[in-house]
């Protein structure tokens, strides 16, 4: 778990599946809330900060997929799903809905607490680079780099000749700010399988070297 004990809301309308997940997640340093049904659920996100939600799907009312797609509209707090049914479209469905995640009962609660590590982590990683990623663009002393239009500019305002992958460099270094990274981390998916012919492997090691050596030299 995360240094700080999670907020987890757990909307589940059988009593008994309700008080077994928050039980056990309270025994793992999780702080449960939870909920019979959406108006419950409604009530509990306007009164605590939630870090993570678990939805059933079956639920009196408005059920969980139409109460997912509201939440997604409005937070983007992570989503659990929990469904008695495991068919494929009701998981294709929930992940449509803005779902982070599926889980069809019944379920190992250890699968669970699982699932919600790996939700929170990814979150964790997002939220570290969503400065850079939701940015329109960067400044840097005097510097700036436009990720809308892809163009980076020096301190006097003119626009810096770059191919795109130096561009695709640049950014990758902007969005891991402090950290060292390996030639192999900075490649995209994509990047990664076209590296493995030596013509794409060489123009990446050449964008690295041609822009990592100007910043070498520049003086502190």
């Amino acid at each position: 778990m995360p240094a700080a004990s999670p907020n987890i809301l757990v909307v589940e309308d059988d009593r008994e599946t309700r008080s077994l997940i928050a039980k056990y997640l309270r025994n793992n340093s999780c702080n449960v809330t939870t909920a019979n049904d959406g108006r419950e659920m409604a009530r509990a996100m306007a009164d605590h900060r939630v870090d993570l939600l678990i939805l059933d799907v079956m639920l009196p009312g408005e059920d969980g997929l139409s109460l997912c797609r509201k939440v997604r509209n409005e937070s983007q707090v992570p989503i659990i799903m929990l469904t008695a049914r495991g068919e494929d479209v009701d998981r294709i469905l929930g992940l449509e809905m803005g779902a982070d995640d599926y889980l069809a009962k019944p379920f190992n609660p250890r699968e669970l607490l699982a699932r919600i590590n790996a939700v929170l982590r990814r979150q964790a990683a997002a939220q570290n680079a969503s400065t850079t990623n939701g940015a329109i663009a960067l400044t840097f002393q005097g510097w700036r780099i436009d990720f809308r239009v892809r163009e980076l500019r020096n301190p006097a305002g003119a626009r810096v000749a770059m191919t795109s992958a130096e561009f695709d460099l640049l950014r990758a270094l902007c969005e891991r700010p402090g950290r060292v990274l390996s030639r192999e981390s900075l490649l995209s998916p994509r990047a990664a399988m076209q590296a493995r012919s030596s013509a794409a492997s060489m123009c990446w090691s050449a964008a690295f070297a041609a822009r990592s050596s100007p910043i070498r030299r520049t003086p502190r």
